[in-house]
């Protein structure tokens, strides 16, 4: 009896066994044949040549991965080895890296459509290439979507918007390269939203607001443009990613939960919100490379999560408190390349093990080795020190004064009005018709009254005097030949040697009779207080009026110190007598004379524009040191209107604002890059290469071999990126000469860094 009970208790279990057990629909199976033959048998699917196996049943595979409920097929996870990638891909097949030009997305896409109760789809760096067509919407039960890293292109298909079960999406690794779709509020349970590493461009979604079940929101590398909107509305948010795009907005305000926050890369301006202070989930948190201001909260420093804080690469400003707090979580602090001055918080001490702090770059009084150099550091402390620490009274002196200037100057004005008669000219140190054709600007009063603010207008350099016509004749023998240098826009330049034996540049230039000699003198005297150490010193001047009556001058002399050792353009040339300069020493002219053009804009009030700058006025002394040259002569030269159309090369690039000095010393950077033979060529060609310069290939092909030779990719990057912002055509989006020298500087550090000989890495993949 006992063992009838057991046989019948066996023939029970096993009936249960076989009648539990589902087996995989034929027709499922066929699917999963063809698509291994879409795929054109990956090596990872060999396993299913046996056609008696139970797909269902096989042991899972790190690379392979099936899962069934009620013999259909619910859960398909390949990945595939071809994670090769190419730097741009034109929508043809790449022979081992994508399918086969056989290879038929829609086709595919249509034999996966038969897998009805597919949840979850992963097919990862399988070479699947093509645009993604409208049909995947037909895998309507699909919650978990993954087809990263093969080569789809051009839209995200729209039909996705109706897969309302969906709740993770990832495209990343691709090239899309349409602009971001805006249907996202359509999915309802969007959890997860990942489009990293394509070519999507435009503006950041607005259906991503309402989205508000999304968890991880990653669109990074790509190219988004515009404003970011306050993302607060996402309560759900964990994760943000958005660096390396284009986004050019202030931060937005950020949800309170969220995590991590990248948005490193990106154009943002403005200043660091408070409310990242406020994030007490925060772990996370990456803004380098923007253009952030002001002072950095010192909340974000202390906030109790925070373990990885990286704002370095902006322009922030300001000193930290010396009793900053840092969170107890916090290992990594990167506040490099910004402009902050003082010292360090205690909390910042680099001899903890755990905690990693990386601070050069700015104008601290910490580790002075690796922070900017003095002179920069310098403007920088000048502009904090303006601001004082009792800003409110500076403020209500400032208004003060400023009114009771105004007071004075309503009275004096009624006074002239009452005692001096009307319309005298000889009165007034410009003409009318001067004043409103003036090159400059300058009225008389602010020829008069002109304020220097920099501490260059402080330099001792020898003070400029008035010359007699005898002494010049003596100096260059008469202006004989064997003295003449040459001949340029504004008029002829000879060298000559003073009674003290010093050597001098001589420059005659004719002048028009719209100045009076009392006009012409003030003007000369404004022209001669412009004193810089990266500035060609004026040492005198000599009015010659011919013999003739007061408003009848005839030339004017400009006596110049004299520099030995040429131009900077020509040190760039191959053919140059003279050594021709490495990367090291072209960054060091370059910022040298934008030191010198940041003081022309700045250091007096009204500032010097239209300089007409060019590699041929950076001149060298005996020590190297550049000074630029033929600065402010637009205030006396009778070439005003004219001026910008006699620069050479610079009406074949169509600039619309040919005295703009930011574009002028955009052209010296590009002739710093490419050689002056080259700069020389004006024609469409040249054009091109230069939009495409930001390639390997194109700087290769371009860029000076010794520029090559001896630059780090990094600082030659960095200079590359800011001369393309110099020359745009907008004038609107040139940066200041105070960025360019910013950058100019940073790319001077970077390059400082590198030991030996750097070479332009040829092998560096394309």
């Amino acid at each position: 009896m006992g063992w009838c009970c057991l046989f019948l208790l066996f023939c029970f279990t096993w009936s249960f066994f076989v009648l539990g057990t589902y087996p995989l629909q034929s027709s499922q199976t066929q699917v999963l044949q063809q698509l291994r033959k879409h795929l054109e048998y990956p090596k990872q699917l060999e396993i299913w040549n046996n056609r008696s196996i139970d797909f269902c049943y096989l042991s899972s595979f790190p690379q392979v991965n099936i899962t069934c409920q009620d013999n259909f097929v619910t859960e398909l996870r390949i990945v595939g080895d071809k994670t090769a990638k190419v730097s741009g891909f034109h929508g043809f097949a790449i022979p081992k890296q994508t399918l086969s030009e056989n290879f038929s997305l829609d086709s595919f896409v249509a034999t996966l459509a038969r897998l009805t109760n597919l949840r979850v789809l992963s097919l990862v760096s399988l070479g699947i290439w093509g645009p993604l067509p409208d049909k995947i919407h037909r895998l309507s039960s699909l919650e978990y979507l993954d087809l990263s890293s093969n080569f789809l292109f051009g839209s995200v298909p729209p039909k996705i918007s109706t897969m309302l079960k969906l709740q993770t999406l990832k495209l990343d690794d691709n090239f899309f390269n349409d602009t971001v779709p805006n249907w996202f509020d359509s999915l309802s349970n969007l959890t997860i939203l990942s489009l990293r590493n394509n070519q999507l461009k435009g503006q950041f979604p607005s259906s991503i607001l309402s989205t508000t079940t999304l968890t991880d929101l990653i669109m990074s590398s790509n190219g988004m443009s515009g404003k970011l909107p306050h993302l607060s509305s996402l309560t759900s948010l964990h994760v943000l990613d958005l660096s390396a795009n284009k986004l050019d907005s202030v931060l937005p305000k950020m949800p309170k939960g969220v995590v991590m926050v990248i948005l490193s890369n990106n154009s943002f301006r403005g200043e660091i919100p408070q409310q990242y202070g406020q994030l007490s989930q925060l772990r996370r948190l990456d803004l380098s490379f923007n253009v952030l201001r002001g002072k950095p909260p010192s909340a974000v420093f202390s906030l109790p999560n925070i373990s990885f804080l990286n704002i370095a690469s902006n322009m922030l400003r300001g000193s930290l408190p010396d009793h900053l707090s840092c969170g107890s979580k916090l290992e990594f602090i990167d506040i490099s390349n910004n402009k902050l001055m003082g010292g360090l918080p205690s909390c910042f001490s680099t001899n903890s093990e755990k905690r990693i702090v990386e601070v050069d770059g700015n104008c601290l009084s910490f580790n002075t080795r690796h922070q900017h150099v003095e002179s920069y550091c310098m403007e920088v402390y000048v502009k904090k020190q303006s601001k004082g620490k009792n800003a409110g009274i500076l403020a209500g002196l400032i208004i003060g004064v400023f009114i009771l200037t105004m007071l004075l100057a309503c009275g004096f004005l009624i006074l002239w009005r009452i005692y001096c008669p009307i319309g005298i000219s000889e009165q007034h140190l410009l003409h009318k018709t001067v004043q409103d054709s003036s090159a400059a600007g300058f009225s008389s009063e602010l020829l008069a009254s002109a304020r220097f603010v920099s501490e260059a207008a402080k330099s001792s350099l020898p003070v400029c005097r008035s010359y007699s016509f005898e002494e010049l004749k003596e100096a260059t023998n008469n202006f004989d030949n064997s003295a003449f240098m040459g001949e340029g826009s504004y008029g002829k330049l000879y060298k000559g040697r003073l009674e003290n034996g010093a050597l001098v540049a001589i420059r005659c230039m004719p002048l028009s009779k719209k100045y009076s000699i009392r006009n012409l003198k003030l003007r000369l005297d404004l022209l001669a207080k412009l004193r810089h150490p990266h500035l060609v010193c004026l040492l005198g001047h000599c009015v010659d009026v011919g013999g003739r009556d007061d408003f009848s001058t005839n030339k004017i002399f400009l006596i110049s110190e004299y520099l030995p050792s040429g131009s900077f353009c020509t040190h760039l040339a191959e053919n140059s007598y003279g050594k021709v300069f490495n990367w090291s020493e072209r960054l060091a002219i370059l910022i040298s004379i934008a030191k010198a053009v940041h003081f022309l804009h700045t250091g007096i009030i009204p500032g010097f524009f239209h300089n007409r700058l060019k590699t041929n006025n950076i001149l060298l002394n005996e020590h190297g040191m550049a000074k630029l040259s033929d600065y402010g002569l637009s205030i006396i030269s009778e070439e005003t209107d004219k001026c910008g159309a006699k620069v050479e090369g610079y009406k074949s690039w169509q600039m619309k604002n040919l005295e703009d000095d930011v574009c002028s010393f955009g052209f010296i950077l590009l002739e710093a890059l490419v050689g002056p033979s080259v700069c020389a060529r004006r024609d469409a060609l040249l054009l091109n290469e230069i939009a495409s310069i930001n390639s390997l290939d194109g700087q290769k092909r371009i860029i000076d071999p010794i520029v090559q030779a001896t630059c780090s990719q990094e600082s030659l990057s960095i200079v590359l990126s800011i001369m393309s912002k110099c020359i745009s055509l907008e004038s609107c989006s040139r940066p200041s000469i105070e960025d360019v020298l910013w950058n100019l500087q940073y790319a001077a550090q970077i390059q400082g860094t590198v030991s030996g000989d750097y070479r332009f890495d040829t092998a560096s993949p394309q």
